[in-house]
Formats: C-alpha cells, structure tokens, sequence
C-alpha cells in the first residue's frame, strides 16, 4: 500500500472525470464488484448525461454491424439485453420494436447480405425481407430488399444516466470543470477543477468523451489519437404517423457513421438523421459556435487533413445536406418516398466524439488504455450508450486492479 505524508487525505478511492452514461456506468460497477470503494465522478456541467448520452437518438443497438470479436460487437450485444433489463428493472422509459435496415439501390444488395452474415455470426437472429416483404413493418417505406432486426429497441439513456449515478452510491460532484490534474505515481491524482477546489484520489478514471484526449494529456499520458468532432444534425418528422418503428439505410462499411435513418423515439415523436460534418468545436452543436483554440488543435492533427483527403467526397456531400434541407430531403426521400421538405422540423444537433489516429484512420472499436494509476477510455461513441454496463465494468476492472496495486 501507498505511504501516504503526514497530513493528506485521499477523497475518494477512485476520481471518474466525466458523468455521461459511461462514467456514470463506471461507477456503479465499481461500487458493485467492490463495495466500500470510494468514489467520486466530476462532471462539468450542471447535470448528467449533457452530451454524447442525451443527444442521441435512443437507440439501443442490437450489435449487427460491428465486427465479429471487436468490443463493439461482443459489449452491444451483451449490453443490449442488460440495457433493456436494467430499463425494466428501474421502471425507464424502454421498448424492444426491431428495426428494418432497407437497401434502396443494387449495389447495397451485397452488403446488406454481409450484415445478414455478420449478424449471424454476432449471435443475432435476422430476417431477410424481399421489396414485397417491408410493407409488413412500415408500409410508408420503400426498398428493393431489407432485414429486420428484431433485438433493436429504444430506451431513455438520461434516465438510465440517472439512475445509474442514484444507484452507484458514488459521490457526483456537477458543476465541477478540471483545469489541472497533478498525477504522481507513488501518491495519486489531485485535480483542481473551475471552482478551484482539489479533489484528491488513488486512482483516476477518464471518461470525459468530448474532452478525453485533453484530459489524458493533463494526466501526462499521450493518447496517440486526438477527438475529431463531428456534428450529427436532426430533423424531427412532422407526420411521425408515416414511421412505425426504426428504419436504417445500409451503412458505407468505410465509415463508422450508419447514415440518415429513422427513429420513432421512446415518446412518439419520430427523429431523422444524423448526418456526419465537422464540428467547429468539441461542442459545437450549430454552425455559429467556433472555438479557435479547439479547431486550431483539430485543423493541426495530421489525422484531420488524412481524412479530408482520403473522403472528400463523401464529406462534400454531408455539407450540403447540412446547407440544404432540399438535399437532406432527397436523403430521407430514399427510405420514405412519402416525406417532403415541409415534414422536416430542425431539432436538436449532436456531436460524436470520434477518436482519429495520426494516420487519418477513424477509430472503429472502443479505445481503453491505461497509464499510471490511470484508465482512459479514449473511444466511446455510439454503440457506447447501448454498450455503457459492460464498457462501465471493463474499466471497472482496471480501475480495481490499479487500486489493488497501490
């Protein structure tokens, strides 16, 4: 055990920066697989689940596109059933409704006979659907073949961001920015945060999503990745009476983006989108916020100039449909040949915290490293809500085992 100097005290066992559904999650398996641990989760905002986890689509993902061994695949299927069992557990808002997935053009026919396949092969049970076939689901809806996905639901992930920090025990500390971290490995981490108070732990976790890359560097760790941010921009379906359930096109395998869907959320109300464009911040959720000093880390990362060189065109086309309604309507049209640019209601955008390598590579499984008496998750967006109960007791795992060790 640590010898600690005549006159500090430890806060807490373990200190989670970061309080959306990940975090949160950490710290529920934490206190459950080690009870009488410590801990205390610092979020910077006013309340949980603020970002990533309350600005997405609800969706609880069944696993199918992830590659078969990948902790994508294995954490969505698991925590797809955990999910919808915690959910009901807990009495939150959730439903299983299946999603379709709909090939709109030939040359989606084979890959979504590869998303069959890799269903299969992730355990998920699928049924494929001819043109004829779609009507049964969402008969607004048009394709040349689909599958149906029957695992798929929606869940209110604020409410189980929620829940899981009333259930962990842990003490959550909003309001709480860090602007330092003093790490030393033969005592621990203090942090001191906006208010200029020290939080002082043994060991630290990182699940700052947004900010995880800048937080592993405060630490003294070098990430090897940088956060490029990509906006996710929705509309809201003016006649949800036109979408039952959930309807995806088939995804570019070359991106880890599932393109402009649709989703009838868990109170009724039908969402379209997201499209993919660059975010002029870590948290810019519209156009007019620009923050210099973020776009300029963004804009000097060799992976951001790799990616806009290899994908331009598929970039160039997610700008104009972020420009022109017109063009996100002949996007949705595709699935929905009912819609009109009328039928689109602006809502509220998203930003996806996407881990890039120097190399322009996107980043297509959950990033965990660790450092001294440090865990950083360093990649965690979507499925990472759906997959947040196992994801929370890997790092769990870690976490304990670098408290053991001290």
């Amino acid at each position: 055990m640590v010898q600690v100097p005549s006159g500090i005290a430890y806060d807490c066992d373990v200190l989670v920066i970061g309080g959306g559904i990940v975090g949160l999650s950490t710290a529920y398996a934490i206190t459950r697989a080690a009870p009488g641990t410590r801990v205390t989760v610092l979020e910077k905002e006013s309340g949980p689940a603020r970002h990533q986890t309350g600005r997405n689509s609800g969706v609880i993902h069944s696993g199918i596109y992830y590659r078969p061994g990948s902790l994508k695949a294995r954490y969505a299927v698991r925590g797809a059933a955990e999910m919808v069992k915690f959910c009901a557990e807990y009495g939150i808002a959730h439903a299983v409704t299946g999603k379709l997935i709909v090939a709109t053009e030939r040359d989606e026919l084979p890959r979504l006979h590869g998303l069959v396949q890799r269903g299969r092969e992730n355990g998920i049970p699928v049924r494929e659907l001819g043109a004829a076939q779609i009507a049964e689901y969402e008969p607004e809806v048009e394709g040349l073949a689909a599958i149906h996905v029957g695992t798929t639901g929606i869940c209110d992930f604020v409410g189980v961001a929620r829940q899981l920090a009333e259930a962990s025990g842990a003490e959550i500390r909003y309001g709480a920015e860090v602007r330092r971290i003093d790490r030393r490995p033969e005592l621990g981490v203090a942090v001191l945060t906006g208010t200029g108070e020290v939080v002082r732990g043994k060991v630290l976790v990182n699940c700052a999503g947004l900010h995880c890359d800048e937080i592993a560097r405060l630490t003294g760790d070098d990430p090897q990745m940088r956060i490029v941010p990509f906006r996710g921009e929705y509309y809201t379906l003016a006649r949800p009476e036109l979408v039952r359930g959930l309807v995806y096109p088939v995804p570019d395998p070359a991106f880890p983006f599932l393109g402009v869907h649709l989703t009838r959320g868990i109170d009724g109300s039908v969402h379209i989108g997201p499209n993919a464009v660059p975010a002029l911040a870590r948290e810019g959720y519209d156009w007019s916020v620009v923050r210099p000093r973020e776009l300029g880390a963004t804009l000097a990362w060799p992976g951001s100039w790799q990616i806009a060189r290899r994908h331009w065109r598929y970039g160039t086309g997610e700008l104009h449909r972020s420009v022109s309604r017109r063009a996100f309507t002949t996007a949705v049209r595709r699935l929905l040949p009912a819609a009109n640019a009328d039928d689109l209601v602006p809502s509220p955008a998203g930003v996806r915290a996407q881990a890039v390598l120097r190399d322009g590579t996107l980043v297509d499984d959950f990033l965990i490293r660790e450092g001294a008496r440090a865990v950083h998750v360093l990649n965690a967006p979507s499925p990472a809500a759906t997959a947040s109960l196992p994801i929370g007791r890997e790092v769990a795992r870690r976490a304990l085992e670098a408290l053991r060790g001290v």
